[in-house]
């Protein structure tokens, strides 16, 4: 109970006391509808009440690939975004309610209870005309690069977290939240600084990553596993900037100066997959940067074979199996 009156009037008010931080004050339902979509992502907003009106305001200050959000509507309001795609979106209500409905997760959110949205799963919300509420939004590519270094090998399928977040209950989490916006009121400047804005998103997300469960907890909680050897941070490296070329695991060995054996050993000690499909997985994620462009007119078979795919099936599959949608469908949302 200390913690949470330590953590109500610091976090509440200064996200509100700094004009510097303010996106927007409107009633106007198009304008909210516009600034609102600019911060998170394009989405259908609808006042539920009969000739009410608004009362928005946000706002937000952004570290890297994460930002921080204050955000009220001032009036019941249904919001559906559909999916979020690239990023992670965090709300915890500090007045007021809101229905929350993602994939096959269905709950009200308070003051007591947030949400944590995944990317992939449909999402649709339900605001009362009372709820004010702190939001963070986490680029998905960060976090999963970030789990991916904690887990020492690529994550084999989209992080998915449990939607309830019992933030209020969590010290870590609290702490966490006081120290980044503490600093932003008083020393803003800092968060202009890379060095430092590297380290805060990292925090973040690895309080996230530790504190809420996912489907990579388990792991996550076990001993760090040392640091892989330089013959595979190598391989690594080399295929991240030659992704594009014909490999073969003879010239990877090569690269790395070492046997097809011993680098091939390294990878499953340390990474848990042989270096061809950590290629493979590499050009997976080339693959749906490129789809995920909105001014990329090319073909999902063009995209694919330009990275090596030639198994159309195959490659499908495994780009589903890896983003939790068909590559179909992740250039309909870009286009869309």
């Amino acid at each position: 109970m200390q913690s949470k009156q330590r953590f109500s009037p610091l976090l509440v008010n200064a996200l509100l006391e700094q004009p510097d931080t303010r996106v927007f004050k409107s009633g106007d339902v198009d304008e909210v509808h516009s600034k609102v979509g600019d911060a998170f992502k394009p989405h259908r907003l609808t006042p539920t009440q009969r000739n009410s009106s608004l009362d928005s305001r946000l706002h937000q200050f952004s570290m890297g690939h994460v930002s921080f959000h204050r955000l009220k509507y001032g009036a019941a309001v249904e919001v559906d975004p559909d999916c979020l795609e690239d990023f992670f979106l965090i709300q915890m209500p500090v007045s007021g309610q809101a229905e929350i409905s993602c994939g096959d997760c269905s709950l009200i959110t308070s003051c007591h209870q947030g949400v944590v949205l995944n990317p992939t799963q449909r999402l649709k919300m339900h605001y009362d005309s009372q709820c004010d509420q702190l939001m963070l939004r986490i680029d998905r590519r960060e976090l999963e690069r970030i789990c991916s270094r904690y887990l020492g090998h690529s994550v084999k399928q989209p992080v998915q977290f449990d939607c309830h977040l019992n933030w209020r209950d969590s010290p870590a989490w609290i702490h966490m939240l006081e120290y980044i916006t503490q600093m932003q009121r008083d020393l803003p400047e800092c968060l202009q600084q890379p060095l430092i804005t590297r380290q805060l998103e990292e925090l973040v997300i690895s309080t996230l990553l530790s504190q809420q469960v996912n489907n990579y907890s388990e792991e996550l909680s076990g001993d760090y596993r040392p640091l892989a050897p330089r013959h595979v941070k190598r391989v690594e490296e080399y295929i991240e900037a030659h992704a594009q070329e014909s490999l073969t695991p003879a010239m990877l060995a090569e690269i790395a100066d070492v046997s097809v054996r011993t680098l091939y050993a390294g990878f499953r000690e340390f990474r848990h997959m042989s270096p061809m499909e950590f290629l493979r997985n590499v050009r997976l994620q080339r693959i749906h940067e490129a789809l995920s462009r909105q001014d990329n007119h090319e073909s999902v078979t063009d995209i694919a074979m330009h990275w090596g795919f030639t198994h159309m099936g195959r490659f499908s599959q495994e780009y589903q199996k890896l983003f939790g949608e068909k590559p179909s469908e992740t250039k309909r949302k870009a286009q869309a």
